[in-house]
């Protein structure tokens, strides 16, 4: 048989090498369009999430918004709900942030806006970034978190000032989250905040009246373990199930919308 010239081997050696390297680069390219195909939509597509709000209270409030550092911000920071009227407001599909309910609110002599309970102190209904004070109901929520999922909760650890309800709207397997009793009815007098008036408008969380780390679940007692249930946060419990009582009540507390939708907030439920 006749043997092989050292060019003929180098020429099908390079040959091989080149088939070798296009076919690695056809290879690489599928690759990237496999990932490119399986990225995953934010909200099904969505580019915006509408949150609706409905005042049931027999009386006006003003709703506030605070979005979480490094989210995109939301359309409104603060605004009027009266009695028995709805309103609706657009948040990017990746928002995260959380919402209460002022109440008792007016204009001062120095045309200042203050608020009896929940205030962010901005002087205006417009929140403008601040935060409600404590006591406050809160509405929290966290838009295409882990694997996609929304996640949202109703929290008392702030306090307690009106019962207010969570209803997933437009998703698949999204449960709604609720706390519609009046835990200023039962407060312990230690945790009340009381109106001109002298009726109970607001209820503090033990962590706020106290500010102890056996009630605010800082060191020492910073685990479940350290930092179990108190009387203070059984009674928010026992009032209102489904809500955060403490740092640590997530297994019963946090709520999770598979599929995307938008939500309808009711204050007074």
């Amino acid at each position: 048989m006749k043997s092989h010239t050292p060019l003929a081997i180098i020429a099908f050696t390079l040959v091989i090498f080149l088939y070798g390297k296009y076919f690695h680069t056809i290879l690489d390219s599928l690759h990237r369009r496999k990932l490119y195909y399986y990225m995953p939509c934010t909200h099904a597509g969505a580019q915006s999430v509408t949150f609706s709000f409905t005042n049931k209270c027999p009386y006006t409030v003003w709703p506030g918004t605070l979005t979480n550092p490094g989210s995109p911000a939301f359309s409104s920071t603060g605004f009027t709900l009266e009695a028995g009227a709805s309103s609706s407001l657009s948040a990017p599909a990746t928002w995260a942030g959380r919402f209460w309910a002022r109440t008792q609110c007016s204009t001062d002599a120095s045309g200042k806006f203050v608020c009896a309970t929940a205030d962010c102190a901005s002087g205006v209904i417009e929140c403008n970034g601040a935060g409600a004070n404590p006591p406050a109901s809160l509405a929290e929520f966290k838009l295409s978190g882990d694997g996609g999922k929304d996640f949202y909760d109703i929290s008392l650890v702030d306090g307690f000032n009106l019962p207010l309800s969570i209803t997933p709207q437009g998703g698949s397997g999204c449960p709604s989250t609720s706390c519609a009793a009046n835990v200023n009815a039962v407060c312990d007098p230690s945790l009340a905040v009381r109106g001109a008036d002298g009726t109970v408008i607001a209820c503090k969380s033990a962590c706020v009246a106290f500010n102890q780390p056996q009630y605010c679940c800082t060191p020492p007692n910073n685990t479940p373990e350290t930092c179990p249930p108190t009387q203070y946060s059984m009674t928010f419990k026992q009032q209102c199930p489904q809500a955060y009582s403490y740092a640590y009540d997530d297994k019963s507390s946090t709520f999770t919308c598979p599929s995307g939708g938008n939500y309808l907030i009711t204050f007074c439920p």
